[in-house]
């Protein structure tokens, strides 16, 4: 049964995205969600149930903890579980299963489904354990071992010559100018594409961002080189009868001035990473580009979470001290 599930998505009413993995309690779920998350939430959980559903092929009623230990394996191994389910990648060389911290996001997304259904009284407990259980329980509860331990690393960034070089393998002022708003404010990608016309403030040179990330909206300085890209991709290519408000739209063929969409951004990026000769520039390395020079050249710590929109320094990743 759970072999056929897959991820759909439609419209219910009013833009709002219907997404869908044909399990019916995993889909009341999602309407759940629906009010309270960004579309791309929604989505990146349906695909995250599906996948956990597809592996364990029991109905939620009968998934016990062992079922999830169990997953947790499968997942990390590669070797059970349904085609499609598992992302195998290549480790020294051995095809393995998922990283980590993918293991780890889904486990997250399953047990916030169980906890729905716990609160509905649909069952009885959550069967997501909270870690593993140590000696030291009794005398320090909620101290166990975690279920799945992930290395925390620093993300990577591009040097001002590979900045250069993905710059001048970019073939149009669009691509030049979403470039800009990662590396120069950096946005993330979601950010960048969610920009509308209105969002600039080239005279105070900063940016209006209105849904970041847990819907909040802050507004950040950028430097004049993004509204200068900005301007040449509005004069030159911007479609004018292009049927959205959002900055950055398909240029070209049947979606010709309608939103572009995520995929269309990596696209872009990884055709320019080749053109480049380079072997990373993804849109969270460009992103963390901007705020490791940010810390670099002396901006106080406050003020480069701020820039970022992290609701706490805690949450941002670790920035070297200025030297």
């Amino acid at each position: 049964m759970h072999a056929a599930l897959r991820v759909t998505g439609g419209h219910a009413g009013a833009g709002v995205p219907a997404v869908r993995v044909g399990l019916p309690l995993a889909d009341v779920y999602l309407e759940f969600l629906a009010g309270r998350c960004r579309p791309n939430t929604v989505l990146a959980a349906a695909y995250d149930l599906k996948v956990f559903f597809s592996v364990v092929g029991k109905s939620p009623e009968e998934v016990r903890a062992a079922d999830v230990l169990a997953f947790i394996t499968a997942q990390r191994t590669g070797k059970p579980g349904v085609r499609g389910a598992l992302q195998p990648v290549d480790r020294d060389g051995e095809a393995a299963g998922v990283s980590a911290a993918t293991v780890r996001r889904r486990l997250s997304v399953v047990s916030g489904f169980f906890a729905f259904l716990q609160a509905r009284g649909e069952v009885m407990a959550n069967p997501v354990p909270r870690g593993l259980p140590t000696r030291r329980e009794r005398s320090r509860p909620g101290q166990g071992v975690p279920l799945v331990r992930v290395s925390r690393r620093l993300p990577r960034i591009l040097s001002p010559a590979e900045v250069d070089a993905l710059t001048a393998a970019l073939r149009t002022h669009r691509d030049r100018a979403m470039v800009a708003a990662m590396v120069l404010g950096g946005l993330r990608r979601c950010e960048v594409l969610g920009l509308r016309l209105e969002d600039l403030r080239a005279a105070e040179r900063r940016v209006f961002i209105a849904e970041g990330k847990g819907g909040r909206q802050r507004l950040i300085p950028v430097s004049g080189r993004f509204f200068a890209a900005v301007a040449a991709y509005l004069d030159a290519e911007r479609p004018a009868d292009a049927g959205t408000d959002r900055v950055f739209v398909v240029l070209k063929g049947p979606r010709r001035g309608q939103p572009l969409s995520a995929k269309g951004t990596d696209e872009v990026l990884a055709s320019a990473r080749r053109r480049a000769g380079l072997d990373h520039a993804t849109c969270h390395e460009l992103r963390h580009t901007c705020l490791t020079r940010l810390r670099e050249a002396g901006m106080a710590l406050e003020a480069v979470q701020a820039q970022a929109g992290h609701a706490s320094i805690e949450a941002g990743p670790d920035l070297p001290a200025p030297g």
